[in-house]
């Protein structure tokens, strides 16, 4: 069980490794060893560390050593604070969730795929072992309904590829819509007993990304309260259903690896939504990580949430 294995109640550390500008400064000082003391302190058990391909992979596929030694200090601060750790791969060559990456082509090319799975080999062979404190995260939310066929025969082939370094090690897969929690119920059985379904649930997404600068839909003056939105504990938990009868009937478990709210929001406001989810979490036992640490329009630990965030750190 997730819960008793420490992957139960985790924060990402969205922006370091992943959606930034890459530079040397931004690797070495947006997260620091201070942070993953204070993750700790406020009784969290795990990370969700977002990674980039380029941050551990050269165009022609080699690892970068850099790259990787980046992780293994992320995964050494970890263990000094009792922290477990999810590493995602959040963006590969051919393909990213967000548009604005202008990565593409991955579904369709084999030479994209073999790329993919030197990552997880690699990532399999350097981490492999330490199943006790960490969990693969196959790819960050795919997007459309046309590539699951693809995604189902990639995914599988690279946990059999994984398989050969980490027989043991837990495996996060995901669905189409953006990792979308309806889209669960069309994944594949899982091909063993470490792998998991995984979700991400912002849902409804006017309330939460409400005033978004990257999303045209949403990029507008309209505010609502989350009951303005349709946000209550009954929508949640009917959005939740199929997929937690997915696992029921598949005999896996549930992970959430992003839920959260934008800091246009009030902070009261957004509390509000996270008692909602969290009582639907906790009704059902599914693990999470709240997207996410710091800035990237969704911080916790953003001084906005000074006033609420004693209360909103028993609703996570």
């Amino acid at each position: 069980m997730l819960k008793e294995a420490g992957f139960y109640r985790g924060i990402n550390l969205g922006g370091w490794l992943s959606q930034c500008d890459y530079s040397a400064e931004r690797l070495n000082s947006f997260i620091t060893a201070p942070d993953f003391a204070q993750i700790a302190a406020w009784g969290f058990d795990h990370v969700r560390i977002p990674i980039d391909y380029n941050v551990v992979q050269n165009a022609d596929g080699s690892m970068k050593e850099e790259g990787l030694a980046r992780i293994d200090t992320a995964l050494a601060l970890c263990e000094k604070h009792r922290l477990h750790a999810v590493l995602d791969l959040h963006k590969t060559q051919g393909f990213s969730f967000d548009e604005g990456e202008h990565e593409a082509g991955f579904f369709e090319s084999e030479k994209y795929q073999q790329l993919f799975y030197r990552i997880w080999e690699a990532f399999a062979q350097h981490w492999g072992g330490l199943t006790d404190r960490v969990m693969f995260e196959l790819l960050n939310e795919v997007t459309e309904a046309e590539y699951l066929g693809a995604w189902k025969r990639i995914s599988a082939e690279c946990i059999r590829r994984i398989r050969r370094f980490a027989p043991n090690m837990r495996i996060l897969l995901g669905s189409y819509h953006h990792n979308g929690a309806r889209e669960v119920q069309e994944l594949d059985a899982p091909s063993d007993k470490n792998v998991l379904y995984n979700f991400h649930c912002y849902e409804p997404l006017k309330f939460t990304h409400q005033g978004a600068h990257w999303n045209p839909e949403f990029n507008n003056d309209k505010r609502y309260t989350a009951a303005e939105a349709g946000a209550t504990e009954a929508y949640l938990e009917e959005l939740l259903s199929s997929a937690i009868q997915k696992a029921k009937t598949e005999g896996t478990e549930l992970y959430c690896g992003e839920y959260g709210v934008i800091d246009i929001v009030p902070p009261e406001e957004a509390l509000n939504w996270f008692r909602m989810i969290h009582a639907v979490f906790e009704r059902h036992g599914i693990a999470r990580a709240v997207w996410t640490y710091k800035e990237m329009d969704f911080g916790i630990s953003d001084r906005r949430m000074d006033g609420v965030r004693k209360e909103l750190l028993q609703n996570l």
